[in-house]
């Protein structure tokens, strides 16, 4: 709920203070201390602060390790990835020693190179309903970085539920976005989008692209968020989205504010269903050719026995990157959008594919309610068709 009215911002100090700090702390976080908003009290703060870090990827990295500069005592990390060399364009606290290691083991080993005296906690699960309210538990402050909608749902409406704040960043492309929610006293995740967009419609990173650098902008602004909630000091974003514009140089605001109208949030639910998600079991044994039956089909397309078109449903930038002999690129944009029927022939045979299966599984069910019924789609996408078929083709 967009609002002209700002957020209270004198809520007080998020943590209370340790005992003290140890002669080599006093060193280390000396120019902290001489800052007199921060100071002693301030720095004693964070070093009691327990801080989870949602994702250990392109706003996850700056994120841990300028947390893990500022002193924050504990830090959990939550991923169940592992490191990919695509990942390093933008992720900087991974190396090309770490593809192939779990993120959190990489993360982990990064900030203890920075700072020893931080207590790394690893959680490798993907975040989910069963386990969100029971890790959130344990922790001061949530920051948000997963690149998903059913996500930065789940965060928002476990946060609320145990009374917690959370730091939230966005990044696409050369856009970024941060804030801070928090129930208790102003608006949440869900005043700023009381729905989600329609499943497919809003690219990922992984499909759409990010601007490394622009990670460093978003994670690190998340930072100076969360490092002002714990030693109170300062006006925090909350009621307020920061927007950043990489290719214009430029920083924006929004204000936000609680929806009167709005139900308590008081529960958990399934959010891969309430983003309009579809279950893998869905599209798993219906309407789905594996990449060994397409390379089947399109040999058999090549001597004439066989006719059907190979839609690519990715973006043009993916398609240049590595593509499928014989594909004809439509994406899926403008295929949910209703512009591409007319290129699509209802009385053929048509195959779908993007790079991992979740794009061409949107697009086949919206073809199936548009009426087409000789339509599959790629298990796996791309990235099966290169493992089992076309192993050297690169992947992204």
């Amino acid at each position: 709920m967009i609002s002209t009215t700002a957020a209270p911002t004198a809520i007080g100090p998020l943590v209370e203070p340790a005992e003290g700090l140890s002669p080599q702390e006093v060193e280390r976080y000396s120019r902290h201390l001489i800052i007199p908003e921060i100071g002693t009290m301030g720095q004693r703060r964070l070093k009691n602060a327990k801080v989870l870090v949602i994702g250990a990827g392109g706003l996850g990295s700056p994120a841990l390790l300028y947390l893990a500069a500022a002193g924050v005592g504990t830090l959990g990390i939550v991923d169940d990835d592992v490191v990919d060399l695509s990942n390093l364009q933008r992720q900087v606290i991974h190396g090309v020693a770490d593809v192939g290691r779990p993120k959190i083991e990489s993360a982990r080993d990064a900030v203890a190179a920075l700072n020893p005296l931080v207590d790394v906690r690893l959680h490798n699960v993907r975040l989910d309903a069963s386990n969100a309210l029971e890790l959130f538990a344990d922790y001061d402050l949530i920051l948000d970085g997963a690149d998903n909608f059913a996500t930065r749902y789940l965060v928002n409406d476990a946060a609320a539920i145990l009374g917690k704040p959370y730091v939230w960043g966005s990044i696409f492309r050369f856009d970024g976005q941060v804030s801070v929610f928090w129930e208790k006293y102003g608006p949440t995740y869900r005043d700023l989008y009381p729905e989600a967009p329609p499943a497919g419609s809003v690219p990922s990173c992984a499909e759409g692209g990010v601007f490394g650098m622009l990670c460093a902008a978003v994670g690190s602004l998340m930072v100076t968020e969360a490092v002002k909630l714990i030693t109170g000091v300062g006006r925090s974003l909350l009621g307020r989205v920061a927007l950043f514009d990489a290719l214009g140089g430029s920083w924006r605001e929004i204000k936000v504010s609680k929806d009167p109208a709005a139900e308590p949030i008081t529960g958990l639910t399934d959010y891969e269903a309430f983003c309009g998600i579809l279950p893998a079991s869905s599209t798993a044994n219906e309407n789905t050719v594996t990449a060994k039956q397409l390379a089947t089909m399109l040999a058999a397309r090549k001597a004439g026995l066989k006719e059907f078109d190979l839609v690519d449903v990715r973006e043009s930038g993916e398609h240049d990157i590595v593509s499928i002999d014989g594909s004809v690129l439509i994406p899926q944009g403008r295929i949910l959008a209703g512009e591409a029927w007319s290129e699509l022939p209802q009385d053929r045979d048509i195959v779908f594919h993007c790079k991992a299966g979740s794009r061409s599984a949107a697009v086949l069910a919206a073809a199936k309610k548009a009426g087409y019924e000789r339509v599959s789609h790629l298990d796996g996408g791309i990235l099966a068709w290169v493992k089992d078929v076309e192993p050297g083709k690169p992947v992204y």
